[in-house]
């Protein structure tokens, strides 16, 4: 436990002045009775409220101390924690373009993406993993983080209205989507460096082309992992339509033979999912890469914490003040 106003604390200074003075000259203030002998009283027994009654002073001067206390503002510290584990830094890129709603897989391209790769973030607790997505522009949804609780977070937030809404264009830049994961990859020290990029398309937006990205990768020495998701033929697509939606089928138009060439350019694999479990078999091979130590640090937040010390301060000064006018009262 810390405290943000130390300087508080100095105040406590005041209880030794106090004391001194409670038992040089408090004795004086108090009413006295003449008596020509007391010898007669020199045996008797003290009372056991006389024996209780420096409890009131005791409860003062706690009072007082908890007082000071809850002004220097007690707060649990901040906690950092660096530790060496072994992962990989490994850059998730997603396609989110209208087309990934198409539903030849279930519930449709789009959820079960999300749902695999979750998965895949959840069995890698000790890997740098970031997620970056892509439609006819790219962004990084989340940079390299071993917080995967908000990296999952974010992942589920993801939404392939984005072009819908104005957001981003909608297409499909797969040389975009690459640069921007490779990117985040380019200062990286971890030994292995994967992108796992994941599209239903081909591509037909952005300023960069994929195996230009490709080239780039491959000069960083990082690995790609290409994953063309959908049916071989058609897919069935949700058209809205007044009053509902109708189903209308799409023909799939994977470039297979781009993205095989971006893996091979990078020494990654090209992969092929038309279902569920097909996808869900491509994330469990691309889970046996090589590991690489990675420092990581750990960071739990400061909060005030004044708040016993508080309630331990009125229950004193209550008690103090209820022994004063009931067992402890003084007559006039």
């Amino acid at each position: 436990m810390e405290f943000a106003n130390k300087e508080y604390l100095f105040l406590l200074l005041l209880l030794i002045p106090y004391i001194i003075w409670y038992l040089m000259y408090r004795k004086k203030t108090e009413p006295t009775m003449r008596m020509s002998d007391t010898n007669a009283y020199r045996y008797a027994p003290r009372s056991w409220k006389v024996t209780l009654m420096p409890i009131q002073l005791i409860l003062r001067l706690a009072v007082f101390v908890l007082l000071i206390l809850i002004l220097a503002r007690p707060q649990t510290h901040y906690s950092w924690n660096n530790k060496s584990v072994e992962g990989i830094d490994i850059m998730l890129a997603m396609d989110v373009s209208g087309s990934m709603l198409a539903e030849d897989l279930r519930p449709n391209r789009i959820e079960a993406a999300k749902q695999v790769a979750a998965e895949f973030i959840a069995g890698r607790p000790n890997d740098n993993i970031g997620l970056t997505i892509f439609a006819g522009e790219a962004f990084t949804q989340c940079p390299m983080t071993t917080d995967h609780a908000s990296l999952l977070n974010l992942l589920h937030g993801v939404r392939t209205d984005l072009a819908t809404r104005g957001l981003i264009e909608d297409g499909t830049a797969i040389g975009m989507g690459l640069a921007n994961a490779v990117s985040r990859l380019k200062n990286s020290k971890a030994k292995s460096k994967v992108v796992i990029l994941l599209t239903d398309g081909s591509n037909n937006r952005g300023d960069i082309s994929p195996m230009t990205a490709a080239e780039i990768a491959k000069s960083l020495g990082i690995r790609v992992y290409t994953i063309g998701v959908g049916t071989n033929k058609v897919a069935p697509y949700p058209m809205p339509v007044a009053g509902g939606v109708q189903y209308v089928n799409i023909p799939v138009e994977i470039d297979s033979k781009t993205l095989s060439e971006i893996a091979t350019a990078t020494e990654g694999d090209f992969y092929r999912a038309t279902n569920n479990k097909e996808l869900l078999n491509i994330y469990k091979e691309i889970d046996k890469l090589e590991k690489s130590k990675l420092s990581v640090k750990t960071y739990s937040k400061r909060y005030e914490a004044y708040q016993p010390f508080a309630i331990a301060a009125i229950l004193m000064l209550l008690l103090e003040i209820l022994l004063r006018i009931t067992i402890f009262r003084k007559l006039p």
